[in-house]
């Protein structure tokens, strides 16, 4: 384990219990620079570990509540007139916030949905004709409750390809929720988090992961990886190239939190479903994470 980010671990640790292997795939993300999607039923904590990981780095955290009526300014910002001015000025709407929570994301209509989709991938937003960067770091944890829940509209695959990892928390353990009765609020406990690492330590770490090494043979092993969704036989299609650039950076940010120099294939077997999972596509309604088990276990390390 790294030593500069096991701290890190251990404080979201304190703060969501029993789910160490999620808080690790969640740090490894926003140290690949990806975005987090979190798919489960209410109550399970999926907003405490949004809020968790930008107070460990003392990051700006915005929370937007997507609704039915929810529009894309309400998100994006727009420009109003003042007549003071006799002009227009531009009012910053939540997403220029270094992170944004974009709860239950899935319960807006698909053009508000979209207008997401400019800033996760191209880090910036266009409004009236100018282009305005976002903050740096910059990251989405959106949360989305079950597809078969009254009032949601499903993810299109445009969206769901910007996230980088998809997760799913899970009832706590027997443990961890007698833990979860007896403790404090998790609402006190995050307002006593004081930050662990900077911004800047943060902005470091992201640089270290692009130089995290990818052997020539790790490279093969992810193409046969990438080749194997495209010829399986329940999948309607495969794994893309960005997909495979998805995989490669989440491998090389799992790396780093262990302490290597360069990605192992486990390091790679690590994050490989929860890269992959949102990603495919069955021919038959099917948990597509079976699927990527089933892959992996397919696929032999050259």
């Amino acid at each position: 384990m790294n030593p500069d980010l096991k701290p890190v671990l251990s404080a979201l640790a304190g703060i969501v219990l029993g789910k160490e292997r999620q808080l690790k795939l969640a740090l490894a993300c926003l140290l690949a620079r990806g975005h987090l999607l979190i798919e489960d039923v209410p109550g399970v904590g999926k907003t405490t570990l949004a809020l968790a990981l930008a107070r460990v780095f003392g990051l700006h955290f915005q929370r937007v509540q997507f609704t039915s009526d929810l529009l894309p300014a309400d998100i994006l910002g727009m420009s109003i007139y003042e007549p003071g001015a006799s002009s227009f000025r531009f009012h910053a709407g939540p997403v220029f916030s270094e992170v944004v929570l974009a709860d239950e994301i899935n319960r807006a209509s698909p053009k508000t949905q979209s207008a997401l989709l400019e800033a996760m991938e191209e880090r910036q937003v266009t409004s009236d004709g100018i282009t305005r960067t976002l903050p740096d770091p910059f990251f989405v944890v959106a949360t989305q409750n079950p597809g078969e829940q009254i009032g949601t509209y499903e993810l299109p695959e445009s969206q769901l390809d910007r996230f980088l990892m998809r997760l799913s928390l899970g009832y706590p353990s027997r443990d961890a929720e007698r833990a979860l009765l007896n403790d404090p609020e998790r609402r006190d406990l995050l307002a006593g988090l004081s930050p662990v690492l900077s911004a800047a330590q943060l902005r470091s770490f992201q640089q270290q992961v692009k130089a995290i090494r990818t052997s020539p043979a790790l490279i093969d092993y992810l193409m046969a990886l990438l080749r194997a969704t495209r010829e399986h036989r329940t999948l309607k299609h495969g794994l893309s190239p960005r997909a495979g650039l998805a995989l490669k950076h989440a491998a090389q940010a799992w790396a780093l939190l262990e302490g290597r120099s360069g990605v192992i294939p486990e390091d790679l077997q690590a994050v490989f479903a929860s890269v992959a999972s949102h990603r495919l596509s069955a021919i038959e309604r099917g948990d597509a994470r079976l699927i990527a088990d089933e892959i992996l276990a397919a696929v032999a390390i050259p």
